[in-house]
């Protein structure tokens, strides 16, 4: 970060409260999509993926879109929505392409070990999960 900004990091609670805000936003785009494709199979089938459309919508827009909204707007609604910010470690700016794939895929890493990536927020100093030390970018306040 620059030595001349100070930020507050975003605590373990509000990323979740936040994350959690997102997976509903994700399942009120997602569900509509999947029930006019694939109608009551996609509730009622015991595979899990139906198709190409399926792993298309249901993998690759979360992906393309979480990544988006961190490069473009600094987060995802429900970061947004608590005034929070995805912003590059070092620097304190929006992040790259680069960091944004990065802590994408990171989730699965935070999430291996029993979730402990993602509880790591509440014992590191700046509040940094697994997947956030891994594209070095950190969630703040904004001011």
């Amino acid at each position: 970060m620059n030595d001349n900004t100070h930020y507050t990091y975003a605590g373990f609670g509000v990323r979740l409260l936040a994350t959690i805000i997102d997976a509903i936003i994700m399942m009120l785009v997602i569900f509509p999509i999947m029930y006019a494709i694939y109608g009551d199979a996609y509730f009622t089938s015991e595979s899990l993926y139906l198709g190409v459309i399926d792993f298309l919508i249901n993998t690759v827009l979360p992906f393309v879109g979480s990544v988006f909204m961190w490069i473009k707007f600094a987060g995802t609604p429900g970061k947004l929505i608590f005034n929070l910010k995805v912003l590059d470690e070092k620097t304190g700016n929006h992040i790259t392409p680069t960091q944004g794939i990065i802590r994408y895929f990171g989730y699965l890493v935070s999430a291996v070990v029993f979730c402990l990536g993602y509880f790591w927020v509440i014992f590191d100093k700046k509040n940094q999960s697994w997947h956030d030390k891994m594209a070095k970018t950190v969630v703040v306040k904004a001011s």
